[in-house]
């Protein structure tokens, strides 16, 4: 899907704990010229929560409250934005140019969730959802036009350090 984008829009995605938001911070790091999307923080600034999940202890955030926030900046023909965020299935097709879905070892992931504080549950619902690739599965179903979708080791400091000069390549060979 060709958008004629100056820089690409990247999504990276995977189960909670997979460690998204620490890539994304290293990545900008890497390309001060991209520009770093908080989905979270946009819910909170454009009061996009439809409701409090009891059971996950957590806001639930308005889909179609969220795109009207944030369609505009994700339609500018500058581009060069980096969503990290575990739900894909919302975002439309046209806002990424690559999708990154990064995998964990499932006893990592169980002991970065265990440490967060999460109930035994939510560390269950989780980790089942790493080993069934529901995220990874998501995307392929879901992005089937974007210019590239990579699925990325993420256990260490290494892996992550590695999928900064991997993702960092598609940036620098980005052409609109």
């Amino acid at each position: 899907m060709e958008t004629g984008r100056v820089r690409p829009n990247i999504l990276i995605t995977g189960t909670p704990g997979t460690g998204k938001s620490s890539l994304a911070e290293m990545l900008m790091e890497e390309h001060p010229e991209m520009r770093s999307m908080d989905i979270y923080t946009e819910a909170e600034i454009h009061g996009c929560f439809a409701e409090f999940d009891e059971q996950r202890n957590c806001k639930v955030i308005d889909d179609d409250l969220l795109l009207d926030a944030i369609e505009d900046r994700m339609s500018e023909r500058e581009g060069g934005f980096v969503i990290d965020y575990h739900a894909t299935a919302f975002f439309p097709e046209r806002y990424f140019d690559y999708v990154i879905v990064l995998r964990t070892d499932n006893t990592l992931l169980f002991d970065r969730l265990a440490a967060r504080g999460y109930s035994q549950e939510k560390i269950r619902e989780n980790v089942e959802c790493e080993i069934f690739g529901v995220i990874a599965d998501e995307v392929e179903e879901c992005y089937p036009n974007v210019r590239e979708i990579k699925v990325l080791k993420s256990d260490s400091l290494e892996d992550c350090q590695q999928n900064v000069i991997i993702i960092s390549d598609l940036i620098k060979q980005w052409t609109p």
